[in-house]
């Protein structure tokens, strides 16, 4: 299924093909294909970012005037679009997609000065410090607590679920800082240097062996009044502003149907029951890629998206599983190995039975399953749509 295009559009489109043909190199591709994380791993992705930096398209989906290229709704989507079809690695989400729109959003002149720069040249890598044991889907619940004292708040408490926390240097997190009003209004939105004494990351490892997760623990860590961003107590609105942007940022559309589309070359041939999967998670994802689409055109219009603009997320969750669980199928007894070495790519990787591609289909599978539990669980999604579409 195409999109008809204008001419602007279409010349933007093989400017775009034409940067990814000459700058994408191949290493980067096969490492993108063979990598079993939900996130790419660091190598790959910060080289990624370097060339995109270069190049001015690094934060594609910034505003103008807050350093990004300036382009449309539609734009953005025809650059995610054929970075799904060319094979690139995904950016580092929470520093790019996540904290820095809060930055420009509500960070002081001086904060964006300090951090943007630092961001987008991946000096600064960033950690989301958001869940806690028993505060995921309540997340108005947190304990982690920040008392001030002078200049400095002392923050203790233990965040769970950190993405690649063993990779980043900084750490944005909600904290408590009063306790006595209503837990949302007690909240607040802190930057961490990860290096300050008090602060320490302990993994988590997946079903799949992959270690993508981690434990933060805070034992009277100081931080600057200045780290904070907004006003005290205003975390819970920061933390909102950032949720929509994870849930809805980007389109998932084109990454899936990319995925399926070198899935069905890997495998050969689909057959049988697995024909017809393969034809409905193609035809699900193109019916997304129009939802989508329809959204975009809404935003390209002037206008704010649309309530099924609620369902995205949800709906790509599921396509997501479903490839993958597919993949485990389609490649058969060679879909099911699970070496512990990581990563599947360069020098290093483990040695495959049948292919490369086989070989991290069960690891995709199982690191898959958090699609429909981060950002908002599908039980959390399904209540925002049945409050806010249906009036329920």
């Amino acid at each position: 299924m195409e999109l008809r295009l204008d001419d602007a559009q279409r010349a933007f489109r093989d400017e775009v093909q034409a940067f990814l043909d000459r700058s994408l190199p191949e290493r980067l591709r096969t490492g993108s294909a063979l990598t079993s994380g939900v996130f790419a791993e660091p190598d790959i992705a910060r080289e990624w970012q370097a060339i995109l930096e270069a190049k001015g398209w690094l934060v594609y989906h910034w505003p103008r005037e807050a350093g990004g290229p300036g382009w449309s709704p539609l734009q953005r989507w025809i650059f995610e679009k054929e970075c799904a079809l060319a094979g690139a690695p995904a950016l580092p989400g929470m520093g790019l997609k996540l904290v820095g729109p809060v930055l420009y959003a509500f960070g002081s002149a001086a904060q964006q000065d300090h951090f943007l720069p630092r961001l987008r040249s991946a000096e600064h890598v960033w950690a989301q410090g958001f869940s806690e044991p028993g505060s995921g889907s309540d997340l108005a619940s947190l304990r982690t607590r920040a008392v001030r004292d002078g200049d400095h708040y002392v923050v203790s408490g233990h965040k769970i679920w950190t993405t690649q926390a063993q990779f980043a240097n900084h750490l944005f997190a909600l904290v408590r800082t009063d306790p006595a009003v209503k837990p949302q209004k007690g909240i607040s939105f802190l930057l961490i240097d990860m290096a300050t004494p008090g602060l320490s990351v302990r993994p988590i490892l997946s079903a799949s062996g992959d270690h993508e997760l981690n434990e933060v623990f805070l034992d009277e860590v100081r931080v600057p009044v200045a780290n904070r961003i907004g006003d005290e107590g205003q975390g819970w609105t920061i933390a909102k502003f950032l949720l929509e942007n994870e849930r809805g940022g980007s389109s998932f559309a084109p990454q899936l149907l990319a995925d399926l589309a070198r899935l069905t070359k890997a495998v050969g041939a689909w057959r049988g029951d697995l024909a017809s999967q393969a034809e409905r998670l193609r035809l699900e994802a193109e019916a997304l890629e129009m939802t989508e689409l329809r959204t975009l055109m809404e935003l390209e219009a002037g206008e704010g998206p649309s309530l099924r603009s609620l369902t995205t997320k949800l709906i790509a969750s599921e396509i997501r599983q479903g490839i993958d669980r597919l993949a485990v199928d389609g490649f058969g007894l060679a879909g099911l190995q699970l070496p512990a070495q990581r990563p599947f790519y360069g020098d290093a990787a483990p040695p495959a039975f049948g292919s490369a591609q086989a070989q991290v289909a069960a690891a995709r599978y199982l690191n898959s399953r958090s699609w429909s539990i981060f950002g908002g669980t599908s039980e959390i999604q399904l209540s925002i749509i049945a409050k806010a579409a249906l009036g329920l």
